[in-house]
């Protein structure tokens, strides 16, 4: 009973200890000082009711702007679920970037990114990227690093703040990084091919 107990709680943990540890091998402290790498990739965090990019997502674009501000990269690619017209995260975080003085010949959407790893494995296959700055919160940032890793991508990433006007929701996010990580070895592992697989057909 107890040896198989045991066998269970490895079987759990080990994936996820690899995941996050891998990860954390190829995190940075901060944006400033980072080596320059041809593109940022900025996954996608969910929209306001109006359609405008969420908060975590907010962050993470403005780590993007600063990285090509100050031209550590020379292209951001934004990643995220564009499944209907009425929920583009892509479109959303490339208004949200022109806004902020970044050129459109610049930004380059992926609205295929339906998750972390696709993200990383279209980044790869689609897009071409083998060299990457990743970033993310700091509660997601490792899992994405060792998924871009996994796919194929020398990347670094950073983290950026994860503080939340909803406490609890933030807690939540934390706590969804274990099954999160534990899908993404297996995802991994599995070479599971991205569930939409060619050019999408808004990527500038």
């Amino acid at each position: 009973m107890w040896a198989a107990a045991v066998l269970v709680v490895v079987f759990g943990a080990v994936p996820v200890a690899v995941v996050q540890l891998m990860g954390q091998s190829r995190l940075r402290g901060s944006i400033d000082g980072l080596d320059p790498r041809p593109v940022v990739i900025v996954p996608g965090a969910g929209l306001r009711p109006d359609g405008g990019p969420s908060v975590y997502l907010e962050r993470r674009l403005a780590a993007a702007r600063d990285l090509y501000r100050a031209g550590t990269v020379q292209w951001i690619l934004v990643s995220g679920d564009a499944s209907t017209p009425y929920h583009d995260e892509p479109t959303s975080m490339r208004t949200w970037l022109l806004g902020q003085g970044v050129p459109a010949s610049a930004i380059v959407r992926d609205g295929g990114g339906l998750d972390t790893h696709d993200t990383c494995v279209r980044a790869h296959t689609v897009y071409g990227v083998d060299r990457a700055i990743v970033v993310s919160q700091d509660y997601h940032v490792r899992r994405m690093l060792f998924s871009c890793q996994a796919a194929g991508i020398d990347a670094v990433g950073v983290g950026v703040s994860a503080t939340s006007v909803t406490p609890t929701q933030a807690v939540v996010w934390r706590l969804r990084e274990v099954p999160a990580s534990w899908k993404a070895f297996l995802d991994a592992a599995l070479r599971r091919p991205p569930v939409i697989s060619g050019p999408f057909p808004t990527s500038r």
